[in-house]
């Protein structure tokens, strides 16, 4: 069973190909849709378009607020196709002003479903809400992801203490 899906729920899954794809091939979006891609379904929708190269451009951005918000989760040990749903989510929670956060969220969560396993549903769903409490707080996420990565830069670097031998 093949599932259809229509409007802007199939530009997302059209972006989510692009930026499998180019993840998947060290490349950038734009590389990708100057080449041969593939699509489940096409043709290629403008907003997929908007949303995959914008993603694509800020990536370092949304992997270090994702990677802050995930908890006991780096962004490499995630399944790709869920690491690039929250980039889309998450690019257009800060990016597309018209779209409404809970579609943004509940759009790849209900993709989640489609692609992904079980899991990652409710993980998707739950680093996007976390996120997006914090900006309703009024909280700076740029700021607090800078200055964990900061913090996880610095205690990297401690020496490890002294082995004694035991004897």
């Amino acid at each position: 069973m093949s599932v259809k899906f229509f409007g802007r729920t199939r530009a997302r899954s059209q972006a989510l190909q692009l930026l499998f794809q180019a993840e998947a091939t060290n490349r950038s979006v734009l590389e990708v849709l100057g080449g041969d891609y593939t699509l489940s379904e096409g043709p290629l929708d403008e907003y997929a378009r908007l949303l995959a190269v914008g993603a694509d451009g800020i990536r370092d951005d949304l992997d270090d607020i994702i990677a802050a918000y995930s908890k006991d989760w780096s962004i490499d040990r995630m399944p790709s196709v869920d690491r690039n749903l929250l980039r889309i989510s998450l690019y257009e929670i800060l990016k597309v002003p018209e779209v409404d956060v809970a579609v943004a969220i509940n759009e790849v969560v209900d993709l989640a479903r489609a692609y992904c396993g079980d899991d990652s549903p409710r993980f998707i769903n739950g680093v996007l809400g976390r996120i997006v409490d914090d900006i309703d707080a009024g909280e700076d996420i740029y700021s607090l992801c800078h200055k964990q990565s900061v913090e996880q830069d610095s205690s990297a670097e401690e020496p490890m203490g002294s082995v004694e031998d035991v004897g």
